[in-house]
């Protein structure tokens, strides 16, 4: 058979097309995006004293915490927590943040990254963590909110 014979052209476009299918049937996300936000809308979670802050430390003497408002991601629910003392920030936690499976993982490398920017920068002018983008945008929605309560 010649190079370009017709049959030897479509058995190849063929071989091409179907492994390209196996190969975008083979991608599936760590976690179903549709799935969380229905499980967020059917129960949102509710910030309590029982539920564990992530990263960060209670608030000093004579500082105030103001916590900003839930910001629903594709993989959860981001709630952020601040310490404010005479006019800057001392502290910052998230209080609701993705748990379970990659997101959990990915949050607890996150959060912290998070917080330290936000004592660092001391604005919601922060840096997004590569590989939780959802996570940082939530982030940064609800500690804007809290910023706008605290006055600053």
């Amino acid at each position: 058979m010649r190079k370009s014979h017709p049959i030897r052209r479509f058995v190849l476009a063929g071989a091409a097309t179907v492994s390209g299918i196996v190969l975008l049937l083979s991608l599936k996300p760590t976690t179903d995006p549709a799935a969380a936000q229905a499980a967020g809308d059917a129960a949102p979670q509710q910030t309590s004293a029982a539920q564990a802050p992530q990263g960060g430390s209670g608030p000093a003497a004579g500082a105030r915490t103001v916590t900003g408002d839930a910001a629903r991601t594709p993989y959860g629910t981001v709630q952020v927590r601040l310490t404010v003392s005479d006019g800057k920030i001392t502290g910052a936690e998230a209080v609701q943040a993705p748990q379970g499976g990659t997101s959990g993982e990915k949050t607890e490398l996150a959060v912290p990254r998070l917080n330290r920017a936000v004592l660092d920068v001391q604005s919601a002018d922060i840096d997004t963590v590569s590989g939780a983008t959802y996570t940082s945008e939530g982030y940064k929605k609800s500690l804007q909110s809290a910023l706008d309560r605290a006055g600053g």
